[in-house]
């Protein structure tokens, strides 16, 4: 059996569990117009500190969305780009360190381990 809830403070509101859906609802309202932050808060029974935040993280969503997406191209994550840049820099670390280490061992010849 969970646990009861503890009550909140005298004078603030339940703290309430918005769905992605409810939240993009908040966005778009406050975004388009429809809403002032304040409205959308009292419409969905949240605190408007609560609102700001959807509208910040939604906001930096898309921005990250957009940075993402080249045309022509499947959307890539900046974390994925990133990702492949260093693999490929690690692949030509290794070309170049293999192409010195054969040109060193042509160079010097093979000595003996004595």
């Amino acid at each position: 059996m969970p646990a009861p809830r503890p009550t909140p403070p005298a004078g603030r509101k339940p703290r309430r569990r918005l769905a992605p859906s409810e939240k993009y609802e908040i966005y778009v309202a406050v975004l388009t117009g429809q809403a002032t932050q304040r409205e959308a808060a009292e419409r969905f029974g949240v605190d408007r500190s609560t609102v700001v935040h959807v509208c910040r993280v939604a906001k930096q969503g898309a921005l990250d969305a957009l940075a993402a997406s080249v045309p022509g191209r499947p959307g890539v994550s900046g974390e994925q780009a990133e990702l492949a840049a260093a693999r490929e820099e690690i692949e030509r670390l290794r070309a170049t360190v293999t192409e010195q280490a054969v040109t060193l061992h042509l160079h010097q010849g093979k000595s003996r381990w004595d």
